[in-house]
């Protein structure tokens, strides 16, 4: 995530070249017992405590690659991880997703071990972000062949923050048949978005920058045979709205869609289904109606940028969820647990100021351990460190502007530690 300035991704390139020399693994483990994260949650979370899975460990295993962010790998049925990146360098490839000539990233990554995989194919793609100011990855899918990716859009609104405070909608989806040598564009754009929102610019959008979720290889744990997007938004009115109310990192509602994926549904409004709250009986209700989407989870002031995973061994979904500040300042995350993809949604942890800037978390299916217990945190951090003036730390060790990959153990009452 990369403030308004061009200055900042030469500051970045620059400690490309400096610190790595080249763009492989740093991949480092520390001979130390795990360290349990304590889980300090605000007194008005809305979610009860799990009491299946009740916390994680980092085990001090962690590696970094490249040097930009925004990764969202997903597992195709070849063995191989499909991600998008943005705003920085990857093997001298260069992208920013800000202008009228914003690019944004993807790459194929190879290996089955998070401490020594390979980054190769790395390309960038043109799309403007007209009528907003920038453009940036989000849902990432590759399915049956075809990989699907998917943008939204960002304002900024001068004079109040440093950083992006103003969310835009989901541009929708283009797609590759051939892992992102050639590219069929999608029939949208941020000023004709693929949902019904905003109803006007600046307003509040539900699905603005949504993240396929991980069923496992080749989505091999789907349900029901569709790709689900879970997406953080916000609605009017807000009777006390923070500083960020809805940026690409904060919001207070998170939603739920999905669609059965082949090229022409993927990219279709009328394709779709929207998670309508819950019936009498507790089942959950499908609406293909936009305006009857009800929000799975909401916490005012408290949430943001969302990704779910299925552990399959433990027949667990988990959301993992950070609450990004005033957008430039340290950020929560927590994770949260679900036998149902609906709910209800338990606290497995509160984790403070992790990173102590991390954001765009997610938990890769690719590299959770056979008995489930075992996974790897994906995300970047502190990117306000240098131009910005900020002085986070990586916490946990290892953590910074590249794609970190942070060992962690779930822990519980049936789980071993």
């Amino acid at each position: 995530m990369i403030i308004k300035s061009f200055g900042r991704l030469s500051f970045w390139i620059l400690i490309a070249i400096v610190i790595a020399g080249c763009d492989g693994a740093r991949g480092t483990w520390a001979q130390v017992s795990p360290e349990v994260w304590p889980s300090r949650p605000p007194a008005d979370i809305p979610f009860e405590p799990s009491k299946e899975l009740t916390g994680i460990a980092f085990t001090g295993r962690h590696a970094q690659y490249s040097h930009a962010d925004t990764w969202y790998p997903s597992w195709a049925a070849n063995g191989k991880l499909y991600t998008p990146w943005t705003d920085g360098e990857v093997n001298g490839v260069t992208s920013t997703s800000l202008g009228e000539k914003a690019t944004t990233g993807y790459a194929t990554i190879l290996g089955d071990d998070p401490m020594n995989l390979k980054i190769t194919d790395v390309m960038t793609y043109a799309g403007a972000p007209a009528p907003y100011e920038g453009r940036y990855p989000d849902a990432n899918l590759v399915y049956k062949g075809v990989w699907y990716y998917g943008t939204y859009c960002l304002h900024e609104t001068p004079g109040k923050h440093l950083n992006w405070d103003v969310l835009g909608p989901f541009a929708g989806f283009r797609y590759s048949t051939d892992y992102g040598k050639t590219w069929h564009e999608t029939s949208h754009s941020c000023g004709q978005p693929l949902f019904a929102e905003p109803d006007h610019f600046g307003g509040k959008v539900k699905i603005g920058a949504p993240h396929v979720v991980d069923f496992g290889q080749d989505m091999q744990y789907t349900p029901d045979g569709k790709a689900y997007l879970a997406a953080h938004g916000a609605s009017d009115p807000v009777l006390e709205p923070r500083a960020a109310e809805l940026s690409w990192i904060t919001g207070d509602e998170i939603y739920l869609a999905r669609v059965k994926p082949t090229p022409h549904n993927m990219d279709t409004r009328s394709k779709y289904e929207y998670f309508a709250g819950h019936d009498n009986a507790g089942k959950a209700i499908w609406s293909h109606d936009f305006l009857r989407i009800k929000p799975l989870l909401k916490w005012d002031k408290h949430m943001g940028s969302v990704t779910i995973t299925y552990d399959a061994p433990l027949k667990k979904y988990l959301m993992v969820v950070t609450d990004g500040g005033n957008t430039i300042s340290k950020f929560d995350t927590y994770i949260l647990e679900s036998s149902d993809i609906t709910g209800p949604w338990k606290v497995v942890v509160y984790m403070k100021e992790f990173g102590e800037q991390g954001y765009f978390v997610n938990l890769p299916s690719k590299f959770i351990s056979q008995d489930g217990k075992t996974a790897w945190l994906s995300y970047s951090a502190n990117f306000t460190n240098g131009p910005q003036g900020s002085h986070y730390r990586s916490l946990p060790e290892g953590g910074g502007y590249w794609w970190t990959l942070q060992e962690i153990r779930l822990l519980g009452p049936e789980l071993t530690k």
